[in-house]
Order: structure tokens, then C-alpha cells, then sequence
């Protein structure tokens, strides 16, 4: 059970998010800074904004659902 359940979790499709968030905050980054850290402290920043608009989206569908 404990195998199908670990299966399971890797197979969602949530996870084709996270390179996608990785690779637009990093590009959007790199066309503000030039320098490294910079462009890693605001991809840093740019990734937690969208995750937690992604958050904030699901988050009302998700009542919208239970409303029906």
C-alpha cells in the first residue's frame, strides 16, 4: 500500500510546475540584473510570488468547488 501511495505522489502532475516556475523566474530575472546574485535573489523572489498566486488561484477554486 505504502508503495502504491509513494508512486502516486511522483506521478502527479503538479510536478511539471516546478521547472516551469524555476525557468521563468530565472529568465525574467536575467533580463532585469546582470550579475548572479542579483539574478538569483529575484528569481528566488519571483518564484515565491508565483507559487503563492498559483496558491491563491487553487485556493478559490477550490471554494468555488465546495459552493456548488
Amino acid at each position: 500500500m505504502e508503495n502504491l501511495l509513494w508512486a502516486s505522489f511522483w506521478h502527479n502532475d503538479l510536478w511539471y510546475a516546478v521547472p516551469l516556475i524555476i525557468a521563468v523566474s530565472l529568465v525574467y530575472s536575467a533580463t532585469r540584473h546582470e550579475q548572479m546574485g542579483p539574478i538569483l535573489v529575484h528569481a528566488t523572489r519571483i518564484a515565491i510570488w508565483i507559487v503563492g498566486f498559483m496558491a491563491v488561484v487553487f485556493a478559490v477554486l477550490l471554494l468555488m468547488s465546495w459552493w456548488q
